[in-house]
């Protein structure tokens, strides 16, 4: 790709997904993924009737998150009426696919400027509220030996023989690099608070980061996938697709695994053509994005092909790439990433992930995107690559390429 440029990217703090907790449960979705739209205008001094089109990914988009949550969220912002939206679902790649998509557009000249994002609010809308057949339908879920994703967590720690000592640990990891993350204000230009209907604030950090997160914490909570594998029989099905397996290591629990939150992201991309009638600094490159589907039982592996995929498109080399951002679905689709690919885990996820700043479905991917460039410029390095596994068996991966100018 040599045309599609990031102008900006912004997202929303996260909210605990819980209606009784959740600070960002009182929020209609809409008004949740109008916000970082909203911010986008703002911020760029943006005449929106130059947006050629909005995609949004949303997981479950359903009720009061349902039809097409884009094109709503659109005029909800105050976008001008001629700006389209469309609301796309990719699992959990939802959010970097919905920036792919908008990429694309601008790459082919269908549009010139062009936002992807995303929106998820799990208080509301609980995780598989639209329906799932590939488990839930025997005469579909038998044939491909399908177990939820949980139980692929715990099959990839009993293969690659990650302890839960390990899978802690890395969880810890994530809170403390989180913690210091927001201390040092990596998170500053991004992060845009939200208020309510009044203009009153309601969240303007993450709300999930366990700063006192430790090994005793950790070790006091209990598998939360074991129950599900032996009286479901998902357990079974697991190693029946893997007899090398004799039991399954139960070693993920709420602590090491991607936190239930609320959020919505938005990323500005554009032609360079764009930017100069927009009166706008280019911050990134989208060097190329790949995705692929790999074996639906083990379902979480699939981010080394599609980074392979995407490396090879871009035509650089693994050793090339100074940053990851992958998304943090379990502790150990982290670890099974870095010893596939023999990463330093000094640049994985360096400000943290979703075990302690959460999972919004939808958004997550477009969020992985603002940290990313964020931290390239931060940092002053050239080259990262954002990937996410995705349910089924998919993944998605794109390499993002800092532009000199900083703003």
């Amino acid at each position: 790709m040599e045309r599609a440029l990031i102008y900006d990217a912004v997202r929303t703090p996260r909210g605990r997904g819980k209606a009784a907790t959740g600070s960002l449960a009182e929020i209609p979705p809409v008004e949740l993924a109008a916000a970082p739209l909203a911010a986008l205008r703002d911020r760029n001094h943006l005449d929106t009737s130059g947006v050629d089109d909005i995609v949004l990914g949303c997981v479950d988009p359903v009720h009061d998150q349902g039809a097409d949550i884009a094109r709503t969220a659109a005029l909800v912002a105050g976008y001008h009426e001629t700006v389209p939206g469309v609301q796309i679902n990719r699992f959990c790649a939802s959010g970097l696919e919905a920036c792919a998509m908008a990429a694309a557009k601008v790459e082919t000249g269908e549009a010139e400027l062009a936002i992807g994002g995303g929106v998820e609010m799990m208080s509301r809308i609980p995780m598989l509220s639209s329906g799932a057949p590939m488990l839930s339908d025997p005469s579909i879920a038998m044939p491909m030996a399908m177990v939820p994703q949980g139980i692929s967590a715990d099959l990839i720690a009993t293969r690659n023989g990650h302890a839960r000592a390990d899978v802690d640990a890395y969880a810890v990891e994530s809170h403390k690099r989180a913690t210091h993350a927001w201390a040092q204000g990596r998170f500053a230009d991004s992060v845009i608070p939200v208020t309510d209907r009044n203009g009153l604030p309601v969240l303007d950090r993450d709300e999930t980061i366990r700063p006192d997160a430790n090994m005793q914490s950790m070790a006091s909570l209990d598998p939360a996938f074991e129950t599900l594998a032996d009286t479901a029989g998902f357990g079974t099905v697991a190693m029946r697709k893997y007899p090398e397996i004799e039991r399954l290591a139960h070693v993920h629990h709420a602590g090491n695994s991607s936190q239930i939150v609320d959020g919505a992201a938005a990323v500005l991309i554009g032609s360079p053509e764009a930017g100069l009638r927009h009166d706008l600094t280019p911050r990134a490159r989208i060097r190329s994005v790949a995705s692929i589907g790999s074996e639906p039982t083990i379902m979480l592996t699939g981010p080394t092909a599609a980074c392979e995929k995407a490396l090879r498109i871009a035509g650089v080399a693994r050793g090339d790439i100074d940053l990851w951002e992958l998304n943090e679905a379990f502790a150990s689709v982290v670890l099974n990433f870095l010893e596939e690919n023999d990463l330093d885990p000094a640049v994985m996820n360096v400000n943290g992930g979703a075990i302690a700043m959460g999972h919004p479905l939808g958004a997550t991917g477009a969020m992985l995107v603002s940290t990313m460039v964020d931290e390239l410029h931060r940092a002053d390095k050239a080259l990262g690559v954002v990937t996410l596994c995705a349910a089924s068996g998919m993944a998605i991966a794109m390499v993002i390429e800092r532009m000199e100018t900083v703003l």
